[in-house]
């Protein structure tokens, strides 16, 4: 068994020199491993999986960079099981019976098999429950690795019968650490370049706690200056780009382009929100992220202006889940193209978000008695449901009555923008204001 310093030889091995930087500096033993402590300190239940005292299933729940794949690496070759990997992006059914079936002929043997699969929230319900007996039987021990929150993405059977693990993003403090070790390691940079401190706090700063963004970021800055140079901020400023692109074609990382598709969503350029779209579908996006994001951006950006934003973003996501890719990229188009040209307002945030500062800040008053349950005996005693008025007992359904606690009357959270639908809005709030609070 492998102690907390000894390199896992066969990790090593298969890295070629070209490798890029992010691979060749994977963690080859546990001292290596940064930011997971919760999970690798004495007693923690990583930890025990690897020293064999534990011997379960597991699912890694983190975002990119945190080190999912490192650390099924690690479970595996720590402890002398043979590994095998499967991607959800490639792995079907079959591919995952015939890992099983080599599995159940090796424990035979004696052997056990760790079964590493990346992305695991993007196998079918099918694949997913081909997994259930092999895991329960223990004939494999299941690494997955999700980005998303197993329990939206992962079978509940499967779930149940799995550890659940969730890695945290690397603290500035262990991305300094990555970087200033992946300039000075053989298997990094090996001394080749120094780094300016200005570059590596910006170095920190894109990374946003994701290891593989912070060296690939390292790499491409480092490839703009020659041996013995120095790579300063302004270098690292410009080799963004090319980093941003790397993480593209990889499917690595798509923080930077579904941020850049919303925000050009909300700019109204249906151009470059559709250039994005098509990136992140090339890049084998999960539609089923595209289309939450869809969904959200309606509520948060769109409202009340075309309320109609909703119901389409919603509809594009109902098509992912009936008909999948990528015929559901049609659709997905659709909710882009009407979400980029639909008049926009944030009222709906703003709305919610005063309402809840106030009730954060303590304003919270009791319900007015006229308005609180009166179906239960004594309910009349206490002046509950007392002199409330039924609105359709009013001709035009609206009239003067306190709904509000008594020291939130007159709170307006809603302010409709002169935009689209809440034009419409506005004109009629101002009516209601003005009648139910007479």
């Amino acid at each position: 068994m492998f102690g907390d310093d000894d390199p896992v030889g066969p990790a090593r091995a298969r890295v070629r020199p070209d490798s890029p930087l992010a691979v060749r500096m994977r963690p080859t033993a546990l001292s290596e491993v940064l930011g997971q402590d919760h999970l690798l300190g004495p007693g923690a239940p990583l930890r025990r999986l690897i020293e064999g005292s534990a011997p379960a299933s597991v699912l890694l729940h983190g975002p990119p960079g945190t080190g999912k794949t490192t650390l099924a690496t690690l479970v595996s070759q720590a402890t002398g099981r043979r590994f095998e990997a499967l991607s959800a992006l490639s792995a079907g059914v079959k591919e995952v019976r015939a890992v099983i079936d080599l599995a159940r002929r090796r424990l035979l043997a004696g052997e056990q098999t760790v079964l590493f699969i990346d992305e695991v929230h993007r196998f079918s319900k099918t694949q997913q429950d081909a997994l259930l007996g092999a895991v329960e039987d223990r004939i494999v021990l299941l690494v997955g690795a999700t980005t998303e929150n197993p329990s939206f993405s992962v079978v509940s059977p499967l779930l149940s019968r799995s550890l659940v693990l969730q890695l945290k993003p690397l603290g500035a403090d262990d991305v300094r650490a990555l970087v200033r070790r992946a300039v000075a390691d053989p298997r990094g940079l090996d001394g080749a370049v120094t780094l300016a401190d200005d570059a590596l706090e910006h170095l920190v700063r894109l990374a946003s706690g994701d290891a593989r963004r912070a060296l690939t970021a390292l790499e491409a800055a480092a490839g703009a200056v020659p041996v013995g140079g120095e790579v300063d901020l302004a270098t690292v400023e410009e080799a963004v780009d090319t980093a941003s692109v790397r993480y593209d074609r990889d499917g690595d990382q798509h923080y930077d382009v579904v941020s850049a598709f919303i925000k050009s969503i909300r700019g109204s350029d249906v151009d470059a929100a559709l250039h994005y779209l098509a990136r992140m579908i090339t890049a084998g996006e999960d539609p089923r992220f595209i289309a939450r994001r869809l969904v959200v951006h309606a509520s948060e950006d769109i409202g009340m202006a075309d309320p109609t934003a909703l119901l389409t973003a919603s509809a594009a996501a109902q098509a992912v889940a009936l008909i999948g890719m990528p015929e559901a990229r049609l659709a997905l188009a659709q909710a882009t193209i009407h979400l980029a040209t639909a008049p926009k307002s944030p009222g709906v945030v703003a709305a919610l978000g005063a309402a809840l500062a106030d009730v954060a800040a303590g304003k919270a008053g009791p319900v007015p008695p006229h308005l609180r349950d009166g179906h239960y005996a004594g309910a009349a005693a206490l002046g509950n449901a007392q002199g409330y008025r039924y609105p359709h007992d009013h001709p035009d359904g609206v009239l003067a009555q306190q709904y509000a606690p008594a020291e939130l009357v007159g709170v307006n959270y809603y302010d409709p923008t002169p935009h689209g639908h809440e034009r419409t809005v506005r004109e009629r709030l101002e009516r209601l204001r003005s009648r139910t609070r007479a």
